[in-house]
């Protein structure tokens, strides 16, 4: 399994357009500290890449990654498709940029984020007289990524947590748990596997027999502490309140990953997350614990 990570920052990216807190002042100062929204390329087969998350950045994701290159004919493309974790709109936005895919592009989702695309933000309406959407359904059974793909895929539900756009939504109760999925991904060939929460709400007992049963682990890293939110004065909410475990403190994430006997990584850090800046003594504590930090560009292999 070869993977490439195409970004590791929480919605609005770092920096953020808007924002001249001390992370995203710190990032266009130096540019070496930017991250895109989080978001993986996945080798399905030779020649054919799917996307973890289609973000707002997709199209300079792209360009930063020679494996999803165009060529050689004009218009040939080794991006075939997208798996989703959630319907957020910095997971999924970047599907519009993809209107150009003649031959369409496959989407992998659970039913309460297909509804809430195709329902909520119309993009089979925006994007028909341009491409298809060919939907595939994406649940707890593990199914090929692709046709004839070493891969396979599956869903670990995580939070019932819904992005605003679709807070009025009528859905199945029955299918809440299916609004935030971590991804298992697991290589029928060489045996390894990958978990990937890049929002996570709860650590649920299918979570945890996921996390220890991984070669990798990639999880949500978005906030340090719980008062992180309220300290920043960006919200009113604590980490937990907003849907993210912290990563340190009571019911952090840190202590739980030590303990598994993977390969640990955190993604989707928010602006105000002291490890926006590589040198900030927090990254010397999660190496204390065996833990990193994902970073723009990385490759893993499993």
């Amino acid at each position: 399994m070869l993977l490439r990570v195409l970004g590791t920052a929480a919605g609005g990216g770092l920096p953020q357009w808007n924002c001249a807190c001390p992370g995203c002042s710190g990032a266009r100062a130096h540019p070496g500290r930017r991250r895109r929204h989080a978001s993986l390329a996945v080798r399905a087969t030779e020649g054919h890449w799917y996307l973890v998350n289609a973000t707002p950045d997709l199209g300079d994701q792209i360009e930063d990654c020679p494996e999803l290159h165009p060529g050689p004919r004009p218009r040939q493309t080794p991006l075939a498709g997208v798996v989703l974790t959630d319907a957020e709109l910095d997971h999924t936005l970047g599907i519009a940029r993809l209107r150009e895919a003649a031959g369409g592009v496959d989407v992998l989702a659970t039913a309460p984020v297909r509804r809430a695309l195709l329902d909520g933000l119309h993009l089979g309406d925006v994007l028909g007289p341009y491409t298809t959407l060919r939907w595939r359904g994406l649940d707890a059974e593990p199914m090929p990524l692709a046709e004839g793909s070493p891969l396979t895929v599956s869903a670990v539900p995580v939070s019932a947590k819904r992005p605003r756009y679709a807070a009025g939504m009528d859905a199945d109760a029955a299918l809440d748990a299916a609004w935030v999925v971590a991804l298992r991904l697991t290589d029928r060939e060489t045996g390894g596997s990958l978990l990937y929460a890049p929002a996570l709400a709860a650590w649920p007992d299918a979570f945890q027999r996921a996390a220890a049963e991984a070669d990798c682990v990639i999880v949500d890293g978005t906030f340090w502490d719980d008062e992180e939110p309220r300290r920043s004065g960006f919200s009113t909410r604590t980490a937990t309140g907003m849907g993210h475990l912290p990563i340190d403190g009571p019911g952090g994430t840190a202590k739980r990953l030590a303990e598994l006997p993977g390969r640990c990584l955190y993604t989707h850090l928010n602006n105000t997350n002291p490890l926006a800046d590589p040198a900030a003594p927090q990254y010397e504590a999660l190496a204390g614990l065996g833990l990193e930090v994902a970073a723009d560009g990385m490759v893993i292999e499993l």
